[in-house]
């Protein structure tokens, strides 16, 4: 298995923009109504497991676990195996690096 960092492929050469493709990615993953609710869940419980995500949203596990892997893949939170289940929380310096190259896309 790699060590290499996934996020890698996402940001500039300098490390401090992220590319076009992965601005794009990002706001993909966070187009949709129930991955909104997801991130200000996990915002305000800082981390969770899934089923207290499925205990929050009229949703079946299923449907809930597949928002969260669009989520993850977009780098959007992160999602660590503990035991049985898997406990998420946001990729806050992902999340900062997007808010300011948004910033910075829309004002110039």
């Amino acid at each position: 298995m790699s060590t290499a960092n996934p996020l890698k492929k996402l940001i500039d050469l300098d490390g401090a923009n992220l590319k076009l493709d992965a601005m794009a990615r990002i706001c993909k993953a966070m187009g949709h109504p129930v991955r909104m609710q997801i991130i200000e869940f996990l915002k305000a419980e800082k981390q969770c497991y899934c089923g207290q995500i499925v205990n929050r949203l009229p949703l079946a596990q299923s449907t809930v676990s597949q928002h969260l892997k669009r989520l993850k893949d977009a780098g959007v939170i992160i999602g660590e195996v503990e035991g049985p289940g898997t406990c998420y929380c946001l990729n806050k310096s992902l999340l900062r690096q997007f808010k300011n190259n948004l910033a910075q896309f829309i004002d110039g």
